[in-house]
């Protein structure tokens, strides 16, 4: 299924039931009357989030979501049928934006939120609801109210525990499938990642997190170069980030950097998420060679800087318990 996290969609609730003008009319009843019922209440549209959908593919083919208008009234004080809800669903983690797409209006990040976005009109009133000692015939009833429409952004960003950021061939697709069950594609030139992929991490039976593996940045990110970083907004909601430096690139210093700028031209909020440094690759280094990138890294980040090889699995199990333990903190401190 092909992954898709934006899409633009119309929506509109049901238009209130007509009140009607009736009279009552039967033998043997000396006075009449008026007896025209109230029209019913048009749909409502609401939006859901469900754990069984986890891209916005469908949106794509269906892109016109309308509610059914509520019935009209009828004689003998007969009040139109209300007409039926609709429900769209949506995955966990989408957020409902208005046609500017920077008012938010929704956030489901929750399993079964619900929100109403669009309110269905009431119905019109019959003439029975003008009687009065001093109008006793009324001919007057309301048309029902009209509902509300709106175009509107949906924007899917994943629910991740920990994000993994970092230069195209850094090493995150390799890190993603020996931490967990994922199988990115994994080859040896850069962009092989083109839409973010979901790993679940588990250590044991009672502990686990979710990592999110996303498409390389490059220099210029910020301004469309490359896929841009329209994709970082599935790392926003994570705890932690890690960032993997290729340790084999003569100018691992200057890449750090250059994410590092990428990440705050994007959002100071996510540049400042706590970051968690990996040097990567690092079998295919001499053990000094190790030490001395270690050093300079740490030197240029103040930061610690943790030591892993994707390939042979070395220092992957010390990072996934220090990524755990931080994962646990958060969860614990969170509202």
């Amino acid at each position: 299924m092909k992954f898709l996290d934006q899409a633009k969609i119309y929506v509109r609730s049901g238009d209130g039931g007509d009140g009607v003008v009736a009279f009552r009319r039967e033998k043997y009843i000396e006075f009449g009357g008026p007896d025209g019922g109230d029209g019913g209440r048009g749909g409502h549209i609401y939006f859901r989030a469900v754990p069984s959908l986890n891209t916005l593919i469908d949106f794509r083919y269906t892109q016109h979501f309308r509610a059914r208008k509520g019935g009209n009234g009828a004689g003998s004080n007969k009040t139109g049928a209300g007409a039926d809800d609709v429900i769209i669903d949506v995955p966990i983690g989408t957020q409902i934006f208005d046609e500017d797409r920077e008012t938010l209006l929704a956030d489901l990040d929750e399993d079964n939120k619900t929100v109403l976005l669009c309110e269905g009109g009431d119905g019109g009133l019959g003439n029975a609801h003008y009687k009065s000692s001093t109008n006793r015939a009324p001919r007057r009833a309301d048309k029902g109210f009209p509902g509300e429409e709106r175009w509107v952004w949906l924007r899917l960003k994943l629910i991740a525990d920990v994000g993994l950021v970092g230069l195209p061939n850094a090493g995150k697709s390799t890190l993603l499938s020996v931490a967990s069950r994922a199988r990115p594609k994994i080859a040896d030139y850069p962009f092989t990642t083109l839409h973010p992929q979901l790993g679940v991490v588990r250590l044991n039976a009672v502990e686990e997190f979710v990592i999110a593996d996303i498409p390389g940045l490059i220099e210029g990110a910020s301004e469309g170069t490359g896929l841009g970083d329209r994709f970082l907004g599935h790392v926003e909601r994570c705890a932690a980030l890690v960032h993997l430096v290729d340790g084999t690139d003569e100018n691992f210093v200057q890449n750090w950097k250059l994410i590092r700028k990428e990440l705050k031209a994007y959002d100071e909020g996510l540049a400042a998420k706590p970051e968690v440094l990996v040097l990567n690759k690092c079998d295919a280094l001499l053990p000094e060679e190790i030490e001395e990138r270690k050093a300079a890294l740490e030197a240029a980040s103040g930061a610690e800087v943790h030591l892993l090889s994707g390939v042979s699995r070395d220092g992957l199990p010390e990072l996934l318990r220090h990524l755990q333990d931080r994962v646990t903190a958060s969860r614990n401190t969170a509202p």
